[in-house]
């Protein structure tokens, strides 16, 4: 049960990953959460090394695709400046998102990378529709009601998987 949760990578930070190192792997696509994944929660609009990271991402042919689980006038807010597609109230760790940022980009499960910095939301759903996925460290120390809960939980089964030696990083 615990390898739903354990992310095929781990990284400090999204701007950490480059489309060389995915194309390598053959990835051809992200689907990306938004808060806390690659900015702030409360921050609106993407910083100039995220929004130079997109662009690297565009010139090399690799999509890029915002599945966040917040709302329409939140998620639109941030991507449509940076012509990025998106899913909003997503609902993740359902699959039905993640099924539908497939076929819009047109890619198979195995060319699509999912990042976030959940276990319960990103890495679990991810996981479960056998994408690959990649955990990065959260942007902000702080979080909602539901992601505080999640991190609550997030910790305990991460402690668990350190006793059984699956957990290789350190956060």
């Amino acid at each position: 049960m615990f390898h739903y949760f354990l992310p095929n990578q781990f990284v400090k930070r999204v701007l950490d990953i480059t489309p060389s190192e995915l194309k390598e792997k053959g990835i051809k696509g992200i689907i990306t959460d938004l808060d806390n994944t690659l900015v702030e929660w409360d921050r609106p609009c993407a910083t100039p090394e995220l929004t130079e990271w997109f662009e690297k991402m565009k010139q090399e042919g690799i999509k890029v695709m915002i599945v966040s689980n917040n709302n329409k006038r939140r998620v639109q807010s941030f991507a449509e400046p940076l012509g990025i597609p998106f899913i909003f109230e997503a609902r993740k760790p359902l699959t039905r998102a993640f099924q539908k940022a497939l076929a819009t980009m047109q890619l198979r499960k195995e060319e699509v990378v999912v990042i976030g910095d959940q276990l319960l939301t990103d890495v679990f759903g991810g996981n479960r529709l056998g994408l690959n996925t990649i955990l990065v460290v959260p942007v902000a120390q702080t979080d909602g009601l539901w992601t505080r809960f999640n991190r609550k939980i997030e910790r305990k089964i991460l402690n668990m998987m350190r006793k059984k030696g699956m957990v290789y990083w350190e956060e």
